[in-house]
């Protein structure tokens, strides 16, 4: 990871940050301001390159005009299933209107999603209304629990 302008806490190395942030395909949960200043997260899939998060989205999706307003964010990389490890962190977002076709198209193939499928092709019939989003972290902190969950197996919810 390019560490020169992120601060990291927690228990791994800029390198670790990365490998992980490489190899996770799940959602990164995004945390924005909405048009009345109340905290508003959502998922989307993410690439990770030079340092930097990329998501791409519908130019008319609200997530557009909240970062237009205000630019700062959070986010997190985590799973959801014992052992408990990921990343979260603060930065700043910019909207990359030129590269919304480009970076969906990264999305689908990172995701592995068929581009002969139906989301695919539903995505790909408005590939002109994608904005690309580059989140440049400030911070970013890491937690690994694998060694105390040893044997940990998630439970799901009990009613």
């Amino acid at each position: 990871m390019n560490v020169e302008n992120t601060k990291l806490k927690g228990c791994w190395s800029g390198a670790e940050v990365a490998s992980y942030l490489d190899r996770s395909l799940i959602p990164l949960r995004l945390a924005v301001r909405d048009s009345s200043g109340s905290p508003w997260v959502l998922s989307l899939w993410f690439l990770y390159e030079n340092g930097a998060l990329w998501c791409a989205t519908n130019a008319q999706a609200k997530l557009i005009s909240y970062l237009q307003a205000d630019a700062q964010c959070g986010f997190e990389v985590s799973g959801e299933t014992p052992p408990y490890k990921g990343i979260r962190g603060k930065g700043q977002a910019t909207l990359v209107p030129e590269r919304g076709g480009e970076i969906l198209l990264r999305l689908l193939g990172r995701y592995g999603i068929d581009l002969e499928s139906g989301l695919a092709k539903s995505l790909l019939a408005k590939v002109e209304q994608e904005v690309a989003i580059c989140i440049t972290p400030s911070n970013i902190s890491s937690w690994d629990f694998s060694s105390r969950m040893v044997g940990a197996t998630s439970a799901g919810c009990r009613t």
